[in-house]
């Protein structure tokens, strides 16, 4: 049976989480839950899930603050780019900045990498490492769906005038890591509905086919 999911629009930036579920083994990985932890926990608990993953696509505090909350509430390995680390490391200070809570890193780290694949149940996620808006940004595949985080928006890229940000990379990392995927892939981002990666390599005014010609 296929993979399914279930997005969830949680916390005052309105980040989107994901359950992802393999119906037929009941197992499932949980992606980037920043604000509203117990939302995230209520559902995997509705949904009767094993949790295995704990998945961030990159470590800004609005995707990792509540990771820890689920982790002691259900379990799951906690998996995240190592060029994202120094990130996960300042998390106090990265809520600080903005005025949110303190919060507290998961336990053990477990490295992603670019091209390794995660068994969830009968299926796999690929990993695709896609620095630009973090250097440890990462987007999940699974066929024709795609979770890229803050990596790529409807209409729009994720802000790169963080620490470690880059546009030069993030531009090269959505046009020459996703975009040759193909067009038909659908795109769920951090923030916002989701997209086409055909929709956004002809329109985005960012890295769209248009994008900086006068």
């Amino acid at each position: 049976m296929p993979l399914t999911h279930r997005p969830l629009r949680l916390g005052l930036l309105e980040n989107n989480t994901y359950l992802i579920v393999c119906p037929a083994t009941r197992e499932a990985a949980i992606v980037d839950v920043g604000f509203d932890a117990e939302a995230a926990i209520e559902a995997a608990r509705e949904a009767g899930v094993h949790l295995r993953y704990l998945l961030n696509t990159h470590a800004h505090y609005d995707h990792v603050a509540g990771m820890r909350t689920v982790q002691e509430a259900l379990g799951g390995d906690y998996y995240l780019h190592p060029a994202d680390r120094p990130l996960l490391e300042h998390l106090f200070e990265q809520g600080a900045m903005f005025g949110f809570p303190q919060a507290t890193a998961p336990a053990v780290v477990h490295d992603l990498a670019h091209g390794q694949r995660l068994p969830l149940g009968e299926e796999a996620l690929e990993v695709i490492h896609t620095p630009g808006h973090s250097p440890g940004g990462v987007c999940f595949r699974w066929g024709e769906w795609l979770w890229v985080g803050d990596t790529l928006f409807a209409g729009s890229v994720g802000r790169t005038d963080l620490p470690g940000g880059s546009f030069e990379q993030l531009e090269r990392s959505i046009r020459e890591r996703l975009f040759p995927l193909g067009d038909d892939l659908l795109a769920f981002p951090g923030h916002g509905p989701s997209t086409t990666l055909g929709r956004e390599r002809r329109d985005n005014p960012f890295v769209g086919e248009g994008a900086g010609r006068a």
